[in-house]
């Protein structure tokens, strides 16, 4: 059991030095917020950062935000999380927001709540000079994402490595989006991780699962599907340079 969550451990994080290489994500003297949800892949995120911080160069801090939506029944175990925080020397920042959905019939509950907790992340990430927020999308997310766009918006798009705002002075990076989700869940078992409780009344009105099935299907018909997909991804971000 010890062995193969070191080999896992060594896995995930050759994949997560090849994305902060390859996609120039850190630089030095950042201050990188991280959003923190409380499920394993932003723990997982947290947990590789904050380790990563203690390396000489490039030279970076970095704090964790958790933003708790008070008309939606997510229980999070915020005492779990600052121990989390805690034993990886990092500071903890817990924000309480809200929204209405009858205010936007236009967009899903889902788009709403996620709209507002982005929101919330970067007003208070300009406040306290953040230059850089992280988020724990893993490659799977970001495959899924490409292929809802695909299906529902007729474009071939997704999160980007590396973006940067054009209205804010932040970047968004996801230095997750090279590690499988497969992996991360496997390592959050081997290290115990903690799980939050999902009480969403909206948490099933998503089409994400149903692309989340189709692309299992694929990966059946051809395992290398996934590099296919991400190689794909990457040509095309590459042509709107």
């Amino acid at each position: 059991m010890q062995n193969e969550a070191e080999r896992l451990r060594r896995k995930i994080g050759r994949r997560f030095q090849k994305a902060l290489t390859d996609y120039h994500l850190l630089d030095n003297g950042d201050k990188i917020l991280i959003g923190l949800s409380g499920g394993k892949d932003s723990l997982l995120l947290l947990e590789t950062l904050a380790r990563r911080a203690k390396i000489h160069f490039p030279k970076f801090t970095v704090e964790a935000i958790h933003i708790r939506m008070d008309n939606i029944r997510y229980e999070s175990d915020t005492e779990y999380l600052e121990t989390f925080a805690n034993n990886l020397n990092t500071k903890l920042h817990i924000i309480t927001t809200s929204f209405d959905a009858s205010t936007d019939k236009r967009k899903s509950p889902c788009f709403l709540c996620s709209w507002y907790r982005r929101k919330a992340m970067f007003e208070f990430a300009q406040e306290k000079g953040f230059n850089k927020i992280a988020l724990g999308h893993h490659q799977d997310d970001i495959i899924h994402t490409a292929m809802m766009n695909l299906f529902f918006q007729g474009q071939f798009s997704s999160m980007p490595p590396m973006l940067t705002m054009d209205k804010m002075p932040l970047k968004i990076i996801r230095p997750l989006c090279l590690v499988e989700e497969k992996d991360i869940i496997e390592y959050a078992k081997l290290n115990k991780y903690e799980r939050q409780i999902k009480l969403c009344p909206y948490e099933h009105d998503s089409q994400r699962a149903a692309v989340k099935q189709l692309f299992s299907q694929a990966e059946m018909l051809n395992k290398e599907a996934r590099y296919s997909v991400w190689h794909a991804l990457e040509q095309n971000n590459h042509n709107q340079l």
